[in-house]
Formats: structure tokens, C-alpha cells, sequence
């Protein structure tokens, strides 16, 4: 774990530090800090990661649907003050090295990360960042462009039709035609109607429409204040050097504000609730297997993080696999095809949530599949799980706390993804990132009596805030969307002159000549070749022998877990089974062997390892130290595989 020089009080470049937390665990050390005049919050995880991260978030809670935090999300993007530019996001996209960049929309934050191994390119983008965000050009021709905008099918011709256009409309137009996204967003509007997560963050698009660019300013104004802000880093590089740039180009220039975003309790239900939503179709679709059936519970806020973290485990225990009692209950039951989305334990908001149902499905299943699911709870809440049950719950939790992943995402993203939303809620940054402290709570209470027949009880059975959602097709809400869309832009046209005519072709134009028209990039931050290393930077291999065979050794920075790979050769497999040796790799580790089912073997792999898989992969030398470090690095499917590589993970 990386020398950390920080120390409680400590204060440099206006920020003073009120915690510093080492996370044995992890091989980090978590430095937390706050603006003595602004108020930002800050937490810095320093450790010997060459892949720094950075990034800047803001509470943000909206009150309605508009989607006002998604569309400032996009246009904070579209230039700033000292980059006036019409896509300086975009554009650094090609002069950078960086591993990571993008913004991030969730239901109650919003987030501007980026990483880098470069020092250089890390300092370009960090300046992009906190310009952008703090300091964002916010021009009503960018909203309209990312926002919504009232414009001609034909956009130079006023005699052609109206239309409603715009990044985020359109985007929202599509995420609330499909099923699963609108699951998930209408079952969080039933769980909690009288907070922020009762509306849609990304934004209804009915409701996208009735947003002015004067809003979205005013929202910038009071939410992306320093008093609103959280900075995160990770890394390598010095703390110091980032609290330096964070207040020469970003806070200096703010004087205080009492910023109040913090989101209530919601109000519990004293009995629970049946709520029917529907998704459009077409008219000549069929409707059979179509709708979706969630049972949901309000459970824990997130300051309570053994709580917190006992859910995570019932969780696993109920559903974690084909073995699971309400996994097994609802697949075997014949009452529809799959496990429902959202199905899980959600703790990214400032209360918790566990749902539980089905997918595939028709309405008259509806109290087939609560009873189901309520008679599941009620026999397992007296038969309880076996010890092997509850250590292989334990065994999964632990491993996806040390694993070190990172396909889609730095690593450093994850760990902040974790820590989020506790720290925005409960300024707790820490809990999130210790789990040894509760695991050794949890045993205690383990040994003391049933714990989670108690916790079934107490959080799902005797609790009434629960809602059974009903997400079924419906043929004429398609008409019903169009007819209210159509009816508005008639309305619209009606109310326009000549004069308005006239405008919106102009406008038109103008975003089009802006979009298209070359310019002057200069202003943006680049890298010359002398800041790129010359050479790629190599991984120690150990050779030796075992039973006869090639073993070969990686050390990494794994927290303890490791990895094994090996690669078979199928030379010899015939042509016409090639195209299936992706699905034989999907397949492999879900059957039976050695005398044991598949429901058995998925006990055993979950008690003892992080996950096998295997995949086919076209590799010159599949036994090579290189083509073993790449394959494990980043296994693949190809359909015309030299090698089957298995990986199981294991502590």
C-alpha cells in the first residue's frame, strides 16, 4: 500500500483534510477532504495505480420529468469558457491518451470522469473537466440541439411538417418504448412517489418538451455550485498537484452559497399496493408472453451499511443462481420465461430496494406470481439456508469487493460507483470500502440465531411498503402517444406567423452551419510524441513446471485473488461444429458432472470460486506466456476457435 503523507487537519490550497482511512483491504489509502470556504467535498484514494482517474459530481435531484439533469449533462459538453469550441469533449477524444471518458446521468447525480495513464494528458483533460462543468457556454443552440427543439422535417423548407427533435428527446423516446428500461422506471415512480426518484431523471419525453433553456441555466446556477460539488481522485499522482488546479481554475472564482439538494425520507406505505403500467406495441402484435410481473420492497436507507450489506447477501442467497430458492421457484414455476430486469437488490439510491419477478409472462399470471413469490419468502424464512449457502454468499461477496475488474470501466470508477451514493447521502465515504468490519458483525449474529429468516421477515414480509407492478402491452398507447404528439405540434403550428416561420428555418440553419463548419481547435490542449513512452511496458512472467507441464506465473496487484487459465487445443474439432463452439463455451460450465447436477455444480463453482468460463479463441501459439496473459486478460468467442480457454477465479 502507497505512503500516504496526509494527515487530519492538514490544510493546502484551500481544502482541509478531515479524514484519512487505510484500506488494508483494497492496498489503498482513502484521504477525505473539504473546501474550508466553498464547502466541495473531496476524497482521494492514493495508491500505486498508474491509471489515474479523476472526476467531479454534483447532487442533483430533480423535481420533475423534464430531464433537466440529462440534458445539462449533455450540454455542460458542448464548449466552455476558456474552450469555446462546439465539441471540446469529443475532440480531445483524438488527442488523448486517456482510458476513460464520458458523463454519467443517474437518478440522483450526475458525473463527469476520466483516466488516463499519461501525466500530461491527465492534467489536458482535467483542465476540459472543471472548465466544462464549473464554467459551460450553456448557448440556447446547444440545448436546442442536445435538448429538444420545435423544426421542420425539412429543415429549410417552412411548408414541410413540424417535428419535435433533439439528442436527449429522441434518446428518451427510445428508452421509454423498451420494456425493460420502462420497468425500471416505473417501478421506482411506484416505490417512491413523493421523492425525486419518483420522477424520471432522464426525462419523459411529453415532459422533455415543456423544458426552456432558462431552466436548464437556472439548474446549472444553483446545482453545479463548488457548495454542490464532490471531487474524486485515484492514483498515483500527487493529491497536492490536483487540489493545486482544482482552485486556481475552478473555485477561486465562486463566492459561498447554501445549496440545499438533499433528498427526505419516503413515505412508508402501510399496506402494500398493486400498480399496472403499460408499454406500446403494434396493433398486429401479439400480446402473448409480452407483460412483466416485479414485486418490490422498500427496504434500509444506505447509512445503515451492515444492513446495507445484509441484503446484499440475501440477495444472493434468494436469487444469486439457478440453485437460489426464489431463483429456482420462479424459473420452474412455468409462469414465464425469464427472470424479470431489475430482479436483484438495488442499493444506488438513498433508500434501498429488492425485487423479485418475472419476465415473459401474461396478466392473468399476476397473482400467481405474487403468491409465488410471497409463499417462496414464507418457506424459506422458516427452513433458513445451510451454512455451505451462506459461506458461498460470503465467498462471492468478498470476491466482487477485492476483484480488481475493469472490461468496461477503470477500476477507480467502480470503487467511486460504490462509495457514490453513501457519500452524496451520508457523507460516508469509508463504510462502502470496508467490509471486513461487518463481515465480523455478521458471523456474530450468524452464531446468535437465525439471522436471515429474521431479516425476510422483518425487511420483506412484515414490511408493507411493497409493490406488485403489472407491465403489460397495450396496442393503443402507441396511438394514444402519437395522437397527443401530433395534436401538440398542430397546436404549435397554429400559433406561428409567418414571421415564426421564417425564424425556425433560420434557426435551423444557423445549428446546421454550426455543426458543420470547420474550426479553430487551437485553443485545446494536446500531446506532442515526446510525451508518449517509446516503448510498451512489459509484464514479469515466472516459468516452472508442474506435473510435467508448462506453468506460468503473473504477478499483479489482485487483492489477493487469482486467476487461472488454460488453454485447450481443438485443432481437430470438425468444421461443421466450429459455429458452435461459442455456444459449448456458454454452455460448459452450466451442466452437470462428475455425478452432480447442474444445480449442485452451480453451488459448488459459487463456494469455491469466483466463476469458470470458457471461450474460443483464435491464438497463434495458445500456450505461449503472451497468448495466456492476453487470453486471461480478455476472453473472447470467435467462431473459429484454435483453443478452448477456461478461467476459473479463485481466492
Amino acid at each position: 500500500m502507497i505512503e500516504c503523507e496526509w494527515q487530519v487537519d492538514q490544510r493546502r490550497h484551500g481544502f482541509i483534510v478531515t479524514g484519512v482511512t487505510p484500506l488494508a483491504e483494497l492496498n489503498l489509502t482513502l484521504v477525505e477532504l473539504r473546501h474550508e470556504r466553498l464547502g466541495s467535498r473531496m476524497v482521494h484514494l492514493a495508491c500505486e495505480d498508474d491509471n489515474n482517474l479523476f472526476g467531479v459530481g454534483f447532487r442533483t435531484t430533480p423535481g420533475d420529468s423534464s430531464g433537466v439533469a440529462h440534458i445539462l449533462e449533455h450540454t455542460v459538453l458542448c464548449g466552455s469558457q476558456r474552450y469555446p469550441v462546439r465539441d471540446p469533449f469529443f475532440t480531445m477524444l483524438k488527442r488523448s491518451l486517456n482510458t476513460f471518458m464520458n458523463a454519467l446521468t443517474s437518478s440522483d447525480w450526475t458525473l463527469y470522469p476520466f483516466s488516463s495513464q499519461n501525466h500530461k494528458d491527465f492534467n489536458n483533460l482535467m483542465g476540459i473537466y472543471l472548465d466544462a462543468t464549473f464554467f459551460p457556454l450553456l448557448r440556447e443552440r446547444d440545448f436546442r440541439q442536445e435538448g429538444h427543439r420545435l423544426e421542420y422535417t425539412e429543415a429549410a423548407d417552412a411548408s414541410s411538417p413540424l417535428a419535435f427533435k433533439g439528442v436527449v428527446y429522441n434518446e428518451m423516446k427510445g428508452a421509454m418504448a423498451d420494456p425493460g428500461s420502462l420497468l425500471h422506471r416505473r417501478l421506482t415512480k411506484a416505490l417512491f412517489p413523493t421523492t425525486t426518484y419518483g420522477v424520471n431523471s432522464g426525462g419523459e419525453p411529453e415532459s422533455i418538451l415543456d423544458l426552456t433553456h432558462e431552466q436548464l441555466v437556472d439548474f446549472h446556477r444553483t446545482y453545479y455550485h463548488p457548495a454542490n460539488a464532490y471531487f474524486f481522485s485515484y492514483g498515483n499522482l500527487p493529491l497536492e498537484d490536483h487540489l493545486a488546479v482544482i482552485e486556481e481554475q475552478a473555485l477561486q472564482r465562486f463566492e459561498p452559497l447554501v445549496v440545499d439538494t438533499a433528498v427526505p425520507d419516503e413515505v412508508r406505505f402501510s399496506a402494500p399496493k398493486r400498480v399496472t403500467e403499460g408499454f406500446p406495441v403494434a396493433a398486429d402484435e401479439s400480446l402473448s408472453q409480452r407483460s412483466m410481473v416485479q414485486v418490490a420492497w422498500l427496504t434500509c436507507p444506505l447509512s445503515d451499511s451492515f444492513e446495507n450489506l445484509a441484503l446484499s447477501l440475501l440477495s444472493q442467497l434468494l436469487l444469486g443462481n439457478p440453485a437460489a430458492p426464489l431463483y429456482k421457484a420462479l424459473i420452474e414455476s412455468g409462469l414465464g420465461q425469464n427472470l424479470a430486469p431489475s430482479t436483484g437488490y438495488h442499493d444506488d439510491q438513498r433508500e434501498t430496494f429488492l425485487a423479485a419477478g418475472l419476465q415473459g409472462t401474461d396478466p392473468e399470471h399476476l397473482d400467481a406470481i405474487e403468491a409465488l413469490v410471497l409463499k417462496t419468502l414464507h418457506q424459506t424464512a422458516e427452513t433458513g439456508f445451510s451454512d455451505e449457502q451462506i459461506e458461498a454468499a460470503i465467498h462471492q461477496l468478498e470476491l466482487s469487493h477485492r476483484e480488481v475488474v475493469g472490461d468496461q470501466y477503470p477500476y477507480a470508477l467502480l470503487l467511486l460507483m460504490r462509495m457514490f451514493g453513501p457519500w452524496l447521502h451520508n457523507d460516508d465515504p469509508v463504510s462502502p470500502l470496508l467490509l471486513d468490519a461487518n463481515l465480523a458483525r455478521l458471523r456474530q449474529e450468524l452464531a446468535a440465531g437465525p439471522f436471515f429468516q429474521n431479516l425476510i421477515r422483518r425487511q420483506l414480509l412484515d414490511n408493507p411498503h411493497r409493490v406488485t407492478l403489472l407491465l403489460q402491452p397495450d396496442t393503443e398507447l402507441k396511438e394514444q402517444q402519437e395522437s397527443a404528439l401530433n395534436k401538440r405540434l398542430q397546436d404549435h403550428s397554429a400559433q406561428l406567423s409567418e414571421a415564426d416561420r421564417q425564424e425556425l428555418v433560420r434557426l435551423a440553419t444557423e445549428l446546421q452551419r454550426a455543426q458543420e463548419d470547420e474550426e479553430d481547435l487551437s485553443c485545446l490542449p494536446t500531446l506532442e510524441l515526446s510525451d508518449i513512452p517509446a516503448t510498451e511496458r512489459t509484464e514479469s512472467c515466472q516459468e516452472e513446471q508442474l506435473a510435467g507441464c508448462p506453468l506460468y506465473r503473473f504477478p499483479q496487484p489482485t487483492n489477493g485473488i487469482g486467476y487461472f487459465t488454460t488453454s485447450l487445443m481443438m485443432n481437430d474439432v470438425p468444421a461443421d461444429l466450429i459455429p458452435l463452439v461459442p455456444l459449448f463455451g456458454t454452455l460448459l460450465p452450466k451442466i452437470g458432472a462428475a455425478g452432480h447436477s447442474y444445480l449442485q455444480m452451480a453451488e459448488r463453482i459459487s463456494a469455491s470460486t469466483g466463476g469458470i468460463s470458457a471461450s474460443g479463441t483464435v491464438i497463434c501459439d495458445p500456450f505461449s506466456p503472451s497468448s495466456l496473459l492476453a487470453s486471461c486478460n480478455s476472453p473472447s468467442a470467435e467462431t473459429t476457435p484454435t483453443a478452448l480457454a477456461s478461467q476459473p477465479a479463485r481466492r
